[in-house]
């Protein structure tokens, strides 16, 4: 069975994780400070590391550099396990090389042995997530509704077009003016012309 390392000041907890790991089959090697996991690292060639980060003499991300550059040890799975939620803290030990990363307010012990033996199995599931209070009180799943198909829209058919008739045009001025008749003058009478009297004969 795989051999673990756990690293922890407190030794209540140290305990108690000593407990859940050996239940699983786990050997089980510890230590209480970075300063001391280093030692027995190189001394006992754990499978596994599992350590707290905020802890006397030398810290977890300190052990976890030292670790990834020391020959003997660069290659032993680490799993962080620490009070710091911060992503600053997370991306920090991903960076020094860490496998996983788990804040202890978000875990069981469940868990921790869960993601230890994912570790070990080079499974790359990730580290579980606390679940919700909607998640706890909602044991029935939401059903999900399939998006509705959109509407065919037809086209309503163009109106036939109708020509306007032509407004009737106001009467003119000449229209007006016309609709009084115009005075007929009679034509003139032809003048009388009266012959001249002929000349009387010379033989009168």
């Amino acid at each position: 069975m795989a051999k673990i390392l756990l690293v922890e000041d407190d030794n209540n907890l140290r305990e108690i994780y000593e407990a859940r790991l050996m239940a699983e089959g786990y050997d089980i090697v510890s230590a209480r400070d970075g300063e001391e996991a280093l030692s027995v690292a190189i001394k006992e060639k754990p499978d596994l590391v599992i350590s707290d980060v905020m802890m006397p003499k030398i810290s977890g991300f300190d052990m976890l550099d030292i670790l990834r550059t020391t020959e003997e040890t660069k290659n032993i799975k680490v799993i962080m396990m620490t009070a710091l939620s911060q992503a600053e803290d997370k991306a920090r030990a991903e960076k020094l090389g860490a496998d996983r990363y788990l804040v202890k307010s978000q875990v069981t012990l469940e868990d921790v042995a869960k993601v230890a033996k994912e570790v070990l199995e080079g499974s790359t599931a990730p580290a579980p997530e606390p679940a919700s209070s909607d998640a706890t009180t909602s044991a029935t799943p939401t059903p999900v509704t399939p998006p509705a198909e959109p509407a065919v829209v037809t086209p309503a058919p163009e109106p036939a077009s109708t020509v306007p008739a032509p407004a009737p045009e106001p009467a003119s001025s000449d229209a007006t003016t016309s609709a009084t008749p115009t005075p007929v003058t009679p034509p003139a009478e032809p003048a009388v012309v009266t012959p001249a009297p002929e000349p009387a004969s010379s033989d009168a």
